[in-house]
């Protein structure tokens, strides 16, 4: 029971993550000219690209997983922490502890590639591969 309802919390958390990605999306393709509307000059080019890849810049395009073993009688690497991130390192950490009897799930704020609550090895192990 415990288990459906980490899983279920879990995947609330993502759909929220994933949802707030695609309204930043939204509405950024929103303000993008259509493509015929786009210059035709080289010069012209290389702003919209720079233009991009700013706007890149805050998609949350940096992830990584880290699976492990919380408790010593609890194997198969069923907790795990998940960090995804943009490139000026701000996003979140999300962190599953699955012990024997019950499962606990974390969301961590990430700002500059930091955090302000302590973090476990795992989430600063997520943090460092998510990071490069």
């Amino acid at each position: 029971m415990w288990i459906l309802a980490s899983v279920a919390l879990v995947l609330a958390l993502l759909a929220f993550v994933l949802a707030v990605v695609a309204l930043r999306r939204t509405s950024a393709a929103g303000a993008r000219p259509q493509a015929d509307a786009l210059p035709e000059d080289v010069h012209g080019l290389r702003q919209e690209v720079a233009a991009l890849k700013v706007e890149a810049g805050d998609a949350l395009r940096h992830l990584s997983v880290v699976r492990y073993d919380a408790f010593g009688d609890v194997g198969g690497h069923l907790s795990w922490s998940l960090a995804l991130l943009d490139d000026a390192g701000h996003g979140v950490v999300l962190t599953s502890i699955h012990g024997r009897s019950e499962a606990r799930t974390y969301a961590k704020n990430i700002t500059g590639w930091t955090c302000e609550q302590q973090l476990s090895p795992e989430e600063d192990e997520a943090i460092s591969h998510a990071r490069g």
